[in-house]
């Protein structure tokens, strides 16, 4: 009678732990993820260890299952955690270099699992795109995550990388003399599907709108941040709804209330305060140097982001669900009946079953930046002068809530394996301000994304 070899054991600490893997969002991360797991990875990858956690191993299980498929699973270590239990968020930090947070809505998930990792000294990445989570995450964890070598970086998505990497690489198109002064970036959502959103991020909107006097109380409460000089009049502020035709993409535009620009705004902030960019734990002499020559030529403008569409109805469509959340999400009633209905608030644009995996598929996204500055420094300085030359820069990539974001969060991952020594020891930043000057652009562009340099006039 032959006898089964005994299962290897679990690793005591493992490269990579996926928190909240049975998700929408989650499953889609396994999947990605899974591609860059050694030694069957066919890229020369640092993922050695991988762990799945969330709060049913059966769930767990299931969407280990669906991320594999067509062919078998392999044998992952299952970690049951749960945000309601600090005991087991402690348990799951203290064996993962890396935790991949997937569970949101952040404001009440993503807390207790960056306090966790804070505590036990283990780097955490999400995908929130939540400001209120995002500053608040930073007020009360920033110092323990620093003492502790943990670095804690949100909005690791479609919130907010494309908008960091994308303002970095179109900043760094303007060779002195020239500086920008505003670049406004324009997203344009694309699929010849009906357009289906994540559940949880309608969610995220309607708590943020509920809970927006506490970022403002939050803000408040803080250290005023150092501005940015930027050269020039800044732009008029204009209104939150500010509907208008773009002329030079031919597209309806529409003011877009986003993390976008409160998370850029935070890494030129971290820019006035470090010019050289932050210093890594243990950065080779040959990386302190490129980081150094990297944020030097990166140059502060004001930032805005606004949603496009080829037609009115599509705008229309926008501003009846954003009036919904805003007139409704004040009050308990009125969130209880966005969050029932979320497909009759939003047109049909989200649904708490998600989108089918053919509208995931066949969906798309561009993200215009167009910038206006001047061709010489000098100029900005004048009274009277108007900014004379254009920038317009590119980025482009798969549909955006499954799909790019879990292609973000991976590579972000695969960065902080990969290059630990040369990025911060620990804190809680902004993802430009931690991957600026990393190759996270580079293998962006290897695995779906790309940035292009689109067109440079003068005005």
């Amino acid at each position: 009678m032959t006898t089964q070899p005994a299962p290897a054991p679990a690793p005591e600490m493992f490269d990579v732990v996926i928190f909240g893997a049975s998700g929408f969002t989650g499953r889609y991360v396994i999947r990605e993820a899974l591609k860059f797991l050694a030694p069957s990875s066919p890229y020369a990858s640092p993922l050695r260890s991988l762990a799945l956690a969330g709060r049913s191993r059966d769930r767990v299980a299931t969407a280990l299952r669906w991320a594999a498929g067509p062919g078998p699973a392999p044998d992952l270590h299952i970690l049951v955690a749960d945000s309601s239990d600090p005991a087991s968020l402690a348990a799951l930090a203290a064996r993962a270099r890396v935790v991949l947070s997937c569970a949101g809505p952040f404001r009440h998930l993503g807390r207790p699992v960056a306090a966790a990792c804070a505590a036990a000294g283990a780097d955490c990445l999400d995908i929130s795109g939540e400001p209120e989570f995002m500053e608040r995450v930073e007020a009360e964890s920033h110092e323990v995550a620093a003492k502790n070598g943990s670095l804690i970086i949100s909005a690791c998505g479609f919130d907010c990388i494309p908008a960091e990497l994308g303002y970095l690489f179109h900043s760094r198109q303007w060779a002195p003399p020239s500086v920008p002064v505003s670049v406004q970036a324009y997203v344009s959502l694309e699929s010849d599907k009906k357009i289906v959103g994540n559940f949880g991020s309608y969610q995220s909107a309607v708590l943020g709108v509920a809970n927006a006097s506490e970022l403002q109380a939050l803000r408040r409460s803080q250290p005023r941040r150092p501005r940015p000089n930027i050269p020039g009049p800044p732009p008029p502020k204009g209104s939150l709804v500010e509907l208008e035709h773009d002329e030079t993409l031919a597209l309806w535009t529409i003011k877009l209330p986003s993390a976008d620009k409160a998370v850029v705004r935070r890494t030129l902030s971290t820019l006035t305060e470090r010019p050289e960019g932050l210093p890594g734990a243990e950065e080779t002499v040959e990386f302190a140097e490129h980081r150094k020559n990297f944020w030097s030529s990166v140059k502060p403008a004001h930032f805005g982001v606004k949603l496009t569409s080829k037609s009115l109805l599509g705008i229309a469509q926008f501003i009846f669900t954003l009036l919904c959340i805003s007139l409704l999400g004040g009050f308990s009633f009125g969130r209880s009946l966005l969050l029932k209905f979320p497909s009759f608030f939003s047109v049909g644009g989200f649904r708490k079953s998600g989108p089918t995996e053919e509208q995931v598929s066949s969906a798309s996204f561009k993200m215009w930046f167009i910038g206006h500055g001047y061709s010489d420094a000098s100029r900005a300085s004048e009274h009277g002068s108007k900014p004379n030359k254009e920038i317009i820069t590119r980025v482009t990539g798969p549909e955006i809530g499954y799909i790019t974001t879990s292609i973000v969060l991976v590579q972000c991952a695969l960065v902080l394996l990969s290059q630990r020594g040369n990025l911060p020891k620990g804190g809680v930043y902004t993802p430009g301000a931690v991957f600026g000057p990393t190759d996270l652009q580079q293998r962006l562009q290897e695995n779906g994304l790309s940035f292009d340099l689109v067109s440079t006039r003068a005005l």
